[in-house]
């Protein structure tokens, strides 16, 4: 009896210690599905190694950047159960690897996921001479905290930051940090965040806050918050992110209110302002998605109401996290993404606006990106500096940067700009640069050596334009080639003296358009029908060159008062400008000046001293040629 009581004991124990490790295996569960990575890890790291355990102790350590501990469980991982193991967790191995710039290994597990072969070191030396800039990066100086991150603008002299520093928070269960709150301080010259205070209860809860974007005025607030509800996910809750808008009335934040497109059910974070701050950028997992977060932008209307949010695409985004979206002035789209090949976790990447779309993103190299994540990337691109947050100490830091042109990645254009006949430099001419947008990006005036250069894109189409008065415009379109390479475009104006007989250059170098004399009937400002056909020859050499710009200038004789004519040939100069407006050329290129009895072309400049004929070759228009 007692042997079979002993048995049976032991029974009940052993299935006590079953149901134990099958309870605390299932609490696990739940907490890594929550994202309490830590805990998670530590109710694995006791259990049995099975396939599960594994892969989820791993996931808990790489979401957590224990990479080691990360690498050490996936690659057992795949010695036990490598051919049932799905293909998202060869990703996941590769970034952990990359972590540590172990890319060889990485490369076989990325090569595997994407079924073709990725080489990461030789990607790395190719992006040296593609990335635009070569950076300075300098870590901020933040007494008071271990982890802050998402540096914005904030006004002239402020800027503001998210921070783990208030330890009255309570603690984040992913990586047991305080919660998120949002900070205002001065960064000195000497890169040091001083007179760091806390934004008030309206904006700061006991939830996390974040990734604060201003209007120009300082008077709304676009950021991050963390739900009060949570979303049931099978056996979890989670918590997703909304972005708030909150408005700075009477020195106070208030109307503090969610964007009417979030939701509980998914994600909206980090906001970004367009230049004109009619486009709200952010993130987003919402349905519709790649695969993970994706970055959108969505019109905020003159009403204050929002339209639809759009994905920016399959150019920007990919199956993985593209996050930390930021438009520059300059309409450079910048993000961060683990999808885009890189140097490991986030990377920061720059995409250009093309006529309302945007090109292939480029890393933006190894200084600013690291084998860990880095992003929250922000920039005044005229300055030249700015601000990203990276992990690679260890834990979430800002860092302040200034750049500079890399000259490995500019296509070189130069050239003369010369006289096409004589070939004689033309110091004053004005040479400029147009994109596909038939916008002006880059202009110059040659100096006396009448040389001119222009650092572009690489494998773009452009067109330059010469332009000097008393020559005629040229314009040309151009293909840049690849990096680091350069094209000579001599630019050859012809002198419109030399092409047209009836422009002739007077000593002081003016442009006149000789044109039969346009008579005035005497004390009349009417254009007869010989003035009409003589004004249409003008009209068809405007036609002829567009950028022609025309000065008109009446002239009277002397009978009369001197008010009186300089009245009257005002109003004949008018009415000349009235014909060819009427005629079809534009009103801003031409100028109507009336200069009365005061340029007479002979020795009439009195009543009474000439006959009619003298006096009448004194009543005419001349055209002189601006541009």
């Amino acid at each position: 009896m007692k042997k079979h009581t002993y048995i049976l004991a032991s029974l009940l124990l052993v299935s006590g210690i079953a149901l134990a490790q099958k309870e605390n295996i299932k609490r696990a569960n739940k907490l890594f599905k929550m994202k309490a990575y830590t805990q998670a890890a530590k109710t694995y790291e006791t259990k049995e190694r099975t396939q599960e355990v594994l892969q989820n102790l791993a996931d808990s350590y790489y979401y957590n950047t224990s990479l080691q501990k990360a690498i050490e469980t996936y690659r057992e991982l795949f010695v036990k159960y490598g051919d049932s193991i799905d293909i998202e967790y060869h990703f996941r191995f590769a970034q952990a690897l990359k972590g540590v710039k172990n890319y060889k290994e990485a490369d076989e597990h990325l090569s595997k996921y994407y079924n073709k072969p990725v080489n990461t070191l030789e990607f790395i030396e190719a992006n040296n001479k593609i990335t635009p800039h070569n950076f300075k990066l300098k870590e901020i100086v933040n007494e008071g905290s271990s982890s802050d991150f998402g540096l914005s603008f904030y006004g002239e002299n402020k800027v503001v930051f998210a921070s783990t520093r208030n330890t009255e928070n309570p603690s984040y269960a992913w990586n047991e940090l305080p919660y998120l709150d949002l900070y205002t301080a001065t960064l000195t010259n000497s890169n040091t965040l001083i007179n760091v205070q806390p934004f008030p209860e309206a904006i700061n809860t006991s939830l996390h806050e974040s990734n604060a974007v201003f209007t120009k005025d300082g008077k709304t607030m676009y950021f991050n918050r963390t739900n009060s509800t949570r979303k049931k996910t099978d056996e979890a809750r989670i918590a997703h992110i909304k972005i708030y808008k909150a408005e700075l009335i009477n020195g106070e934040w208030t109307n503090v209110t969610a964007l009417p497109f979030t939701s509980n059910s998914y994600s909206t974070e980090h906001p970004a302002l367009s230049k004109d701050e009619k486009t709200l950028y952010f993130a987003s997992d919402m349905p519709g998605t790649f695969g993970s977060f994706d970055i959108y932008k969505v019109a905020i209307n003159d009403d204050g109401t929002y339209g639809e949010p759009e994905n920016l695409g399959e150019t920007i985004n990919t199956k993985h996290r593209e996050q930390f979206p930021f438009i520059s002035e300059f309409n450079v789209l910048y993000f961060s993404s683990i999808g885009h090949q890189g140097y490991g976790g986030l990377d920061v990447f720059r995409s250009n606006m093309v006529n309302g779309g945007f090109d292939k993103p480029v890393n933006l190299g190894n200084i600013i990106n690291s084998n860990l994540d880095d992003f929250a990337y922000v920039i005044k691109e005229k300055d030249n500096v700015g601000y990203v947050s990276s992990n690679r100490t260890g834990y979430d830091r800002i860092f302040s940067f200034s750049r500079e042109e890399n000259p490995l990645t500019k296509y070189i254009v130069e050239g003369v700009v010369q006289d096409k006949n004589s070939k004689k430099l033309l110091p004053g001419a004005l040479v400029e640069i147009i994109n596909q947008s038939n916008k002006t990006i880059k202009d110059t005036v040659v100096g006396e050596n009448g040389y001119y250069v222009f650092k572009l894109e690489p494998n773009k189409l452009y067109k330059i334009r010469g332009t000097r008065q008393a020559y005629i415009e040229q314009e040309l379109e151009f293909l840049t080639g690849n990096y680091g390479k350069s094209h000579n475009i001599d630019i050859n104006l012809e002198s419109l003296v030399s092409v047209e007989e009836r422009i002739h250059q007077n000593e002081k170098g003016e442009l006149h358009v000789q044109l039969d004399k346009i008579y005035f009937n005497y004390n009349t400002s009417e254009i007869t029908n010989e003035a009409a056909k003589t004004l249409d020859v003008l009209v068809d050499l405007m036609k002829k060159y567009p950028s022609m710009k025309v000065e008109i200038a009446a002239h009277t004789d002397a009978r009369g008062s001197e008010q009186y004519n300089l009245n009257l040939s005002k109003q004949r100069a008018a009415l000349v400008l009235e014909y060819l407006v009427n005629q079809g050329i534009n009103k801003n290129r031409l100028k109507s000046v009336g200069y009365g009895e005061t340029r007479p072309l002979n020795k009439c400049i009195k009543e009474g001293i000439c006959d009619d004929e003298e006096y009448d070759i004194n009543r005419r228009c001349e055209f002189t040629i601006l541009k």
